[in-house]
């Protein structure tokens, strides 16, 4: 048997070990790293500037739940070294894909009392997943 033969197969197997695999997390932190590219299985974290001491609240108004499952509620965290009574933080929430296909995770932040009053932010992100 020459040595091309047994090269062969060692080399395609050294290559598939090290085919990058994408990593588990994507997170984004702003509207324009959408939309956002994921795999079955991949968690999608998302980030988002916020601050509840002044009434505005981020609230889901689609999911993208054909493709997306959140995996808890909405944390927030807001910087321990501000020291300011009031400073802003940040939301974060965490999805996993969970099924192929396309869908749009959109927020907006508003007073939850005055459905009424426009929103002063949103985020609006296509989300496909293969």
């Amino acid at each position: 048997m020459s040595h091309t033969r047994l090269f062969l197969p060692l080399a395609l197997a050294l290559l598939a070990g090290c085919a990058t695999q994408p990593a588990h997390n994507v997170t984004v932190e702003k509207q324009s790293e959408c939309p956002v590219k994921l795999v079955n299985g991949q968690n999608l974290i998302l980030t988002l500037p916020s601050n509840p001491t002044t009434g505005y609240r981020w609230a889901i108004q689609d999911s993208a739940g054909g493709v997306l499952r959140p995996l808890g509620p909405e944390v927030y965290r807001n910087p321990e070294d501000a020291g300011i009574v009031g400073s802003a933080g940040v939301s974060t929430w965490r999805f996993q894909a969970f099924a192929t296909g396309t869908g749009r995770l959109r927020l907006t932040s508003q007073q939850p009392w005055a459905p009424e009053v426009l929103p002063v932010d949103s985020f609006d992100c296509n989300i496909s997943v293969n």
